[in-house]
């Protein structure tokens, strides 16, 4: 069978959720599987295109005229989360409550996105497939018991929560830490908030704002961070708290959408959204107590190993598509 992913943007360049798109087209190509990739521009002829269509959840108000066109090709939705359940976003809710239904099939990243579909979005389970995403094995990070360097991987967006990981940093003057910032500036005037927030706060010569980093600067990165923080409102599933996971780095994320769904115990803790008190106190805890923290490596590394690789995901989403 052929298939075509239909995206918003130009697969080698947009990022977040993509790198799991990238991933599995790659993946499905290398087990012999014919998939071809429209960028959208005409949605309907992207639609008329050979190959059974697969519509990056993103990709979708694009398509709010053709409700019946996408039930008529049988099209499988590529869904990682809903983004009307994302701060600001509401105004999409009735788009993707009259898209997500009409799709023969719907692929999600997370258990948490299978539920929502169900609970919120009328999509019945039983059309319903989670495919998360792949792993790549790594190395271990090396445990430090001087200072904590503290890495956040994320967009500049404030659905990630940047600003209140650095409120609550702010707090912590008195303990020996380093942050890094590293994402694209997706929103400029909210990056350049947080460069002026923590200079308000006095922290500024402990944070540093990296930009995307990717390939050997990013292992470098991974190789001396000794806790992964993110704050985040929302997240579908969080491939970057897998990422450090499979360095043995512990984490201290909020529980934003599908981040502190199902997270290992022991190898971390999880905040409500906002809680910046809570939060502040869990940070110090887990960068004052090294014994803690590198009990936490330790579990952390357990579940890294534990997680699923790519191969095996293509493997899955292949039979999800039912491709042969």
């Amino acid at each position: 069978m052929q298939a075509r992913f239909i995206i918003p943007g130009a697969l080698a360049t947009i990022s977040g959720g993509y790198g799991y798109d990238r991933e599995i087209i790659a993946g499905l190509r290398g087990l012999g599987h014919q998939i071809e990739v429209s960028e959208l521009g005409d949605p309907l002829a992207a639609l008329n295109l050979p190959g059974l269509p697969v519509i990056d959840g993103l990709a979708l108000p694009a398509f709010a005229s053709l409700v019946a066109n996408i039930a008529a090709r049988a099209c499988v939705g590529l869904i990682h989360h809903p983004i009307s359940l994302e701060p600001d976003m509401s105004h999409l809710t009735e788009l993707e409550r009259t898209l997500f239904p009409v799709f023969a099939r719907v692929i999600v990243t997370s258990d948490w996105t299978a539920k929502a579909l169900v609970e919120h979005f009328a999509v019945s389970a039983d059309r319903i497939r989670v495919v998360q995403p792949g792993t790549a094995m790594a190395p271990r990070s090396a445990f430090h018991d001087q200072g904590c360097e503290i890495l956040a991987l994320g967009s500049l967006t404030p659905r990630k929560g940047h600003e209140m990981l650095l409120r609550s940093l702010g707090r912590l003057w008195d303990l020996d830490w380093h942050l890094t910032i590293a994402g694209a500036a997706d929103d400029a005037a909210y990056g350049a908030s947080l460069a002026d927030l923590a200079a308000e706060l006095k922290i500024a010569d402990r944070v540093d704002f990296t930009g995307v980093l990717t390939g050997p600067t990013l292992d470098v990165q991974w190789a001396k961070t000794d806790l992964f923080a993110l704050a985040t409102r929302f997240e579908g599933y969080g491939m970057a708290i897998a990422e450090a996971l499979a360095h043995g780095i512990p984490f201290a994320v909020t529980r934003g959408g599908a981040a502190g769904d199902g997270m290992p115990e022991m190898a971390g803790a999880v905040c409500n959204v906002d809680d910046q008190v809570t939060y502040s106190k869990t940070l110090r805890r887990m960068i004052f107590d090294t014994a803690l923290r590198c009990e936490m490596a330790d579990a952390a590394w357990d579940a890294g190993q534990a997680l699923p690789d790519w191969p095996a995901q293509v493997s899955k989403f292949a039979v999800a598509l039912d491709l042969s």
